[in-house]
């Protein structure tokens, strides 16, 4: 039987330790995210429908992003054991620069409209934390601010090739003048993607009011006066700024775009050169041969062509083809610092995070988007000693077993063991 004794009241003292509130509504709400879906869902209540769906919402049924992140959730680790990694080094070296954590930030269009810190609060949190920073043509803040807010960070312009060519030309010298080290040249928009949401929503370029979208904001009016006290929202790089989403990038884009297009932008591009929108092995062969500095596996997100190939699945093939010869990055469906992991055990150099990145964003502008990178930055050292490792470099094949819905796809450290 236990024995039974009267409360000590030093005891209680101990065990009744209340934490002092914090008074700081934003910084509580951030530090209570403990992970990217926490952050999702401040940023669902916080923002408007159109804004948040742009963001969160994919192409026609969605499968595609949705396969993408089944693919990453469908991954056993293989960790081993007895071997200290009390410290570990997330450091990496690409495309001729470091960065202190293996991902940056993604190219993101219409970003100030999501919350109105937009692209300076990613590059100030970017440069802040020694990772790369992308800004896409379709931004709503110029090359020149960009820089200006990331002036000794590593700056990445990702480049449209519009109807247009002089105005895609324009923008490539502007970002080579202002500093920018890497070009990322896309390949996977020839035409807009049917993305559904958006449609339903009459999202547009400014933001067109009806009754319901005046419904849905009226319990986020710091949303409209943060979006009415701040200067006009427009693309910084382009000049024509109306329509729906769709009406605009099939203005932009060209279905005719080629390899001719890419020679004729290595020309005039002094940095290095990445292909964005990988989605298959001979492509990625071709690009390697043509000397191209690195390879983006990404279906956009699963914004674009819908039941795309699933870029974590492609992965270790393309590694397996073109690793030696060129660097392999990912992106799609990237939600977790184990994400980043595997991806890197399977081969791939560096990583990109989108919508992750923006979920910070509309939680918490620019502090939300620090701890997007904070989140990721715990959950990647985590992650790594719970692995036995102690650099990104001691990462292998062998750690990391796909499964496609518990059946295996890649076999990884089975084929070691079998």
């Amino acid at each position: 039987m236990v024995k039974r004794q009267l409360p000590n009241p030093s005891e209680l003292r101990e065990y009744m330790q209340f934490k002092k509130p914090d008074l700081h509504l934003k910084r509580r709400r951030l530090d209570e995210a403990l992970t990217i879906e926490d952050l999702r869902r401040i940023a669902k209540r916080r923002t408007p429908k159109a804004a948040f769906d742009y963001t969160d919402g994919a192409a026609e049924q969605e499968l595609s992003i949705a396969r993408a992140r089944h693919a990453f959730e469908d991954v056993e680790f293989h960790p081993d054991i007895l071997r200290p990694a009390t410290n570990v080094d997330t450091s990496v070296e690409i495309l001729g620069g470091p960065s202190a954590l293996p991902f940056g930030i993604a190219p993101t269009g219409f970003t100030r409209l999501m919350q109105t810190e937009g692209e300076i609060a990613g590059a100030g949190a970017a440069g802040a934390a020694g990772i790369p920073f992308t800004l896409s043509t379709l931004g709503t803040t110029s090359i020149e601010d960009v820089k200006a807010a990331n002036p000794h960070g590593r700056n990445w312009f990702q480049l449209y090739v519009m109807r247009d060519r002089e105005v895609s030309y324009r923008l490539v010298e502007r970002a080579a003048k202002a500093g920018f080290d890497t070009l990322l040249f896309t390949v996977d928009t020839p035409v807009a993607g049917a993305r559904l949401r958006d449609k339903r929503n009459g999202f547009s370029i400014p933001p067109q009011l009806t009754l319901g979208t005046v419904l849905d904001t009226l319990p986020r009016p710091w949303w409209w006066i943060d979006f009415l006290t701040t200067p006009k929202l427009e693309f910084a790089s382009l000049s024509s700024t109306g329509g729906t989403v769709a009406e605009m990038l099939d203005a932009a884009m060209d279905p005719t775009i080629s390899y001719d297009d890419l020679a004729v932008i290595r020309e005039r591009w002094p940095g290095k050169i990445v292909v964005k929108g990988v989605q298959n092995v001979p492509d990625s062969r071709r690009l390697a041969d043509l000397g191209v500095d690195g390879i983006v596996l990404s279906n956009h997100g699963g914004r674009q062509l819908d039941r795309a190939p699933v870029p974590f699945r492609l992965l270790p093939d393309v590694v397996r083809e073109v690793g030696r010869d060129t660097a392999v990055m990912i992106d799609t469906g990237i939600m977790h610092g184990a994400d980043i992991v595997a991806s890197v055990a399977l081969g791939a150099q560096f990583t990109l995070i989108g919508r992750a990145y923006l979920y910070g964003l509309m939680a918490g502008g620019r502090a939300g988007v620090d701890r997007t990178i904070q989140i990721l930055r715990t959950e990647i050292e985590r992650t790594m000693k719970l692995l036995g490792v102690s650099s990104l470099a001691e990462l292998e094949p062998r750690h990391v077993t796909q499964l496609a819905r518990l059946v295996p796809v890649h076999e990884g450290a089975r084929r070691l063991t079998a």
